[in-house]
């Protein structure tokens, strides 16, 4: 068995497993043991479930012995945040108050992968109710290229296990960056979809109609292999969209020749390491046949603004039948939120909405002039722990900039690394297109990871 087996790209290793070349039991043992060792130290698992684990993968390989094959993911291990439901395993999102919480029922998304053959190793760490702080109980994931920096809100587990070895792809969730920033930071491609693309039963909520379910992955192939599982029309989720969802195949053959690549030239709050991910995001681009194209960015600034108000309210809704009845067990920056949301009056909730639809509407307009649209994730490319303590309102506006507001707008983002830091940690840039147009983006990712390397780099652990 390789000893780099951990690192494989999930297409890697499913190529592996049909050929017989390896078993599931055997990818699935590797990756326990890998989990054993070193994540005491990382802390990205809230719960491991190997044997259901071994299990699965047990099955899986009388099934394909059997010449029997569940799909693109059959006997590859893979996790879920933890506010996916999974039955029979706790599913707690993050939260104390949830801790013992046991859903009868998956979650669409989990249920859709079990189907496709994937063996689930248990769920993933998480902030609060999906917000921006881990519970105090909680010690937060801890990045795998160097602990100084950021994992990333506040699927910071996924990020943090996909990125180390101990799962070949995992779910996350963004509702303002949390697909997005883990990804950047921990060296993935993590793929926020077109609201509505994924179902979100069985999904604990944050705000509701900005929650966004996706994949977090190796390279930008494995995120459309995963797309293509999870997404798709769910009779369970009524705001689901019945759309084709496109193949992996598509995407690995579309390629972006003569597509135009809209490229900011309005952008701010830029470091030196993000400018030059996006630079070399457009040049590699440009040899792979896009047309880059000079735009200017609406701006975006009050919509993320007013992201931190609207996220509030829909959290207050979610929460209203434990908050503030069990105040005592929340934390105080997520009660904070929760408060906030309860406040705001009829009229500031319409002054939300009415930004929220204008910023729609100007994302719209430059994405019909352009196929692509070019963003940086964060103006500083790789925060450290001690930066992200500052939390004002207008700290949290600046580093949602280019994140929050596409999920205000719904449209589909991929995140993809980019480049490296001084410090050793990862550059990354997002690729931004029409709603449900994943299969645009998904392929401009493949087109650009064929022409460099800076996904097949890995933390040496």
């Amino acid at each position: 068995m390789s000893d780099d087996l951990h690192y494989l790209t999930l297409h890697e290793l499913a190529d592996r497993l049909k050929r017989r070349q390896l078993s599931s039991v055997e990818a699935t043992r590797a990756i326990l043991e890998r989990i054993g060792r070193l994540d005491g130290r990382l802390r990205s698992y809230a719960v491991v479930t190997p044997e259901r684990a071994l299990a699965a993968a047990a099955r899986c390989d009388s099934d394909m012995a059997a010449g029997m094959s569940h799909g693109p993911l059959h006997g590859v291990p893979v996790a879920v945040k933890d506010l996916c439901d999974t039955a029979g395993i706790a599913t707690s999102a993050g939260m104390s108050i949830r801790r013992e919480h046991v859903p009868s029922k998956d979650a669409t998304v989990v249920a859709r992968l079990k189907q496709a053959g994937a063996v689930i190793l248990g769920k993933l760490q998480m902030t609060e109710g999906a917000y921006g702080v881990h519970h105090p109980s909680v010690d937060p994931p801890v990045n795998p290229w160097n602990a100084e920096y950021w994992s990333g809100v506040s699927s910071s587990g996924s990020g943090v296990a996909t990125a180390a070895g101990l799962c070949f792809a995992s779910l996350g969730s963004d509702t303002g960056g949390s697909i997005r920033f883990p990804s950047t930071m921990n060296g993935l491609s993590g793929l926020k979809p077109t609201w509505g693309r994924v179902s979100r039963a069985g999904v604990f909520p944050l705000a509701e109609s900005l929650d966004h379910v996706g994949p977090m992955c190796r390279s930008a192939l494995d995120a459309a292999i995963v797309l293509e599982v999870i997404a798709g029309s769910d009779p369970d989720d009524p705001t689901t969209a019945p759309w084709p969802v496109p193949s992996h195949a598509h995407v690995a053959a579309a390629g972006v020749a003569d597509r135009t690549l809209g490229v900011p030239i309005n952008l701010v709050g830029m470091d030196g390491d993000s400018q030059r991910a996006l630079d070399g995001a457009v040049a590699a681009l440009q040899r792979a046949g896009a047309r880059p194209v000079d735009v200017a960015l609406p701006s975006l600034d009050e919509a993320a603004e007013k992201w931190l108000a609207l996220c509030g309210v829909e959290a207050a809704l979610a929460h209203e039948a434990t908050f503030p009845a069990r105040r005592g067990e929340y934390g105080s920056e997520f009660a904070s939120l929760l408060d906030q949301g309860r406040a705001l009056s009829g009229v500031e909730l319409c002054r939300l909405q009415l930004c929220r639809a204008r910023v729609k509407g100007e994302l719209d307009r430059l994405l019909a002039s352009v196929d692509l649209l070019l963003l940086p994730v964060m103006g500083i490319a790789a925060p450290s722990l001690a930066g992200m303590r500052t939390r004002t309102p207008q700290s949290v506006a600046a580093r949602l900039r280019y994140t929050a507001p596409l999920d205000m707008s719904g449209h589909p983002a991929l995140t993809l690394p980019g480049g490296m830091a001084a410090d050793g940690v990862p550059v990354g840039f997002q690729i931004v297109g029409r709603a449900f147009d994943e299969a645009g983006i998904l392929a401009a990712g493949h087109a650009y990871q064929q022409r460099t390397d800076w996904h097949g780099r890995h933390p040496i652990l």
